[in-house]
């Protein structure tokens, strides 16, 4: 069953936080327009979010990050995210970061992930605005945080024009798709995809036929279930590329909903939801 409703929600922390560090940055003189160094915007990032907590770097045997070196398209570059799950009992990934240090708003997303997810692993498209550092910061249950990190060539991703015009884009807006693989294997990792139908816009770019600056809007709220069980969340901004996609692991235990519920900068909400009975999608 897909469908879509919208109603008011509450912003998000990460919506604010990404405006209050890109003003603190700009103020600081570490906007991108000065050319801050990656070692500088991480610093400031690091505090604002982390404090003085130990971070261990280099961490591949926890989480690995693959980009392209050069994106074709700075304004759709694809990201892969693995983590592995430490061997302690009960301890999992809960958290993943990502953050593209000379972005307009460097931090990006901030995934969070519970034990029904099976994988705190995903796959999604991003803007890159010039030559940077990307990281992905894996943060367990425990609270110990682990980094892994890529550079990449490519620029002009969150100033880039839409891919199609605003008029079009607004008549598609907020209508969602699942696709799973199914039947599904109860008790184990399954992996699903999230489609989403907004333009995400940054409020960096032009509008090629009004030649008006487009009004910033773009998804910030991500909320997936199965059965009324959180799998997955993510605050993010408009560093996810136009139309988000997302590619993550859920446990399924039984019948159930996989339902997702979004929130936009404007405060509208959208839903949909896949019925699961014997392991087929139902209506």
């Amino acid at each position: 069953m897909m469908g879509r409703k919208r109603l008011n929600a509450r912003p998000t922390t990460l919506f604010g936080a990404c405006l209050l560090l890109l003003s603190a940055l700009v103020t600081l003189g570490c906007g991108p327009a000065a050319y801050a160094s990656d070692d500088d915007i991480w610093a400031r990032v690091r505090t604002s979010y982390f404090a003085d907590r130990t971070i261990v770097e280099a961490a591949d045997e926890i989480i690995q990050l693959s980009t392209p070196v050069r994106a074709e398209d700075a304004a759709t570059v694809p990201i892969s995210i693995h983590t592995q799950t430490p061997a302690e009992k009960g301890v999992f990934v809960e958290k993943v970061y990502l953050v593209i240090d000379h972005n307009p708003s460097p931090m990006g997303a901030i995934f969070t992930f519970t034990p029904d997810s099976g994988r705190a692993d995903l796959e999604t498209r991003v803007r890159i605005e010039e030559y940077t550092t990307v990281r992905a910061i894996a943060e367990l249950s425990d609270g110990r945080l682990y980094m892994t990190s890529r550079f990449v060539k490519a620029s002009g991703g969150c100033s880039a024009p839409a891919g199609k015009d605003q008029q079009a884009a607004l008549a598609q807006l907020g209508r969602m798709k699942f696709r799973v693989k199914t039947p599904l294997a109860y008790d184990q990792p399954n992996l699903a995809q999230l489609m989403i139908s907004h333009p995400n816009n940054s409020g960096l770019a032009m509008d090629q036929l009004t030649r008006f600056a487009i009004p910033a809007r773009f998804v910030r709220r991500i909320d997936v279930s199965y059965g009324g069980k959180r799998i997955m969340s993510a605050d993010v901004d408009f560093t996810i590329s136009e139309n988000p996609n997302f590619r993550f692991y859920f446990v399924p235990h039984g019948d159930g909903e996989l339902k997702a519920e979004v929130i936009d900068s404007h405060d509208t909400r959208f839903e949909t939801s896949l019925a699961v009975r014997g392991g087929a999608i139902g209506n």
